[in-house]
């Protein structure tokens, strides 16, 4: 399984819609993937999935650029919701020459919402990607549940998740932690499963997804939340080849409520590696704001920070990494 950071052929955006949770805030929130789509496209082409592409499409021309535009593939397709890291496809390849198409099942982070429609979307994707002349492998793994922000992969064997996800209830029972390692190490050809003891965050729907609390990045170097139990156990880890990891500490952002009162998860970590860019999450808060950017800066050097304002996603429980997946660029492209 490549990491993030490896040659990319595309992002897929799954685009809110009036038949979604998002329809009280629609307007805000197509305003967040208007700039995440402006972002995405002035590097690399992006895939955009709505059941009415015609009524996405003039937002996107009003705002882009004619070559951004040319970057935009449109797929029409029924959804019930936005999570692409979690009804999309995983990926893997085979010394960056052929793709094999992983098609897991997505029920919906354990059964709490309905997610037939999404759980389709891959199938009927399929015969449409964009993979400019390479014909991937399509590989059916409806039997196991399994959400792209629930894992984690250093492009170097190691597939990073954590407990309180993988082990929770409805997803795939009656399997026990060394059975769901076992299917890990098969399904993704992982060499191994590091198994982290993290909590959720407040008002994560996903059981404690670990792409809202730790990141790999280049170098072996792993972000994570302020925790203090989490930087113990990381601490203690070593790579594939003995040698501690380097540890970046993210800060956490000030709490954010919604009007009910429940604090929504607002997360530094749920950042999007790009080709030459990083989109980071910021909520309107200065100083964390500026501090996160700094250390993710750090982590990936050679790439441009760029900040999407995130506030708007937290309110559906989500931020930037949750509504994309990357593609992996092969050799020949």
């Amino acid at each position: 399984m490549p990491a993030e950071w490896e040659p990319q052929a595309f992002i897929q955006l799954t685009w809110p819609h009036r038949d979604t949770d998002w329809l009280p805030i629609l307007d805000e929130i197509t305003e967040t993937y208007l700039e995440m789509a402006d972002a995405i496209t002035l590097r690399e082409p992006l895939l955009i999935v709505h059941p009415r592409p015609e009524e996405v499409k003039p937002m996107l021309a009003a705002r882009l650029s004619e070559q951004q535009m040319k970057r935009i593939t449109f797929f029409a397709c029924e959804t019930n919701d936005t999570w692409a890291r979690d009804h999309g496809f995983i990926s893997l390849t085979e010394k960056r020459e052929k793709l094999f198409l992983l098609d897991f099942c997505f029920n919906g982070w354990g059964e709490k919402f309905e997610a037939q429609l999404d759980n389709a979307i891959n199938a009927k994707l399929f015969r449409m990607l964009p993979c400019h002349g390479n014909t991937p492998a399509y590989e059916n793994h409806l039997d196991f549940v399994l959400e792209g922000g629930s894992i984690e992969s250093d492009g170097e064997g190691t597939i990073f998740t954590t407990r309180c996800c993988l082990l929770a209830p409805h997803r795939n029972q009656p399997l026990h932690e060394t059975e769901i390692e076992a299917e890990l190490k098969r399904r993704l050809h992982a060499q191994r499963i590091v198994w982290l003891d993290a909590e959720p965050m407040p008002g994560d729907d996903t059981d404690g997804h670990i792409d809202t609390i730790v990141r790999t990045a280049p170098s072996h170097t792993l972000l994570y939340n302020e925790d203090q139990k989490m930087k113990e156990q990381l601490k203690e880890l070593r790579t594939l080849d003995g040698k501690p990891y380097r540890l970046l500490e993210l800060p956490l952002p000030s709490p954010i409520y919604d009007e009910d009162g429940e604090q929504l998860p607002a997360t530094y970590a749920n950042f999007l590696i790009l080709n030459g860019a990083v989109l980071v999450p910021t909520y309107q808060q200065p100083e964390n704001d500026a501090k996160a950017i700094s250390i993710i800066q750090s982590a990936f050097p050679d790439r441009e920070m760029v900040a999407i304002d995130s506030r708007s996603i937290i309110k559906q429980h989500g931020s930037i990494h949750c509504c994309t997946m990357q593609f992996p660029l092969l050799n020949e492209e």
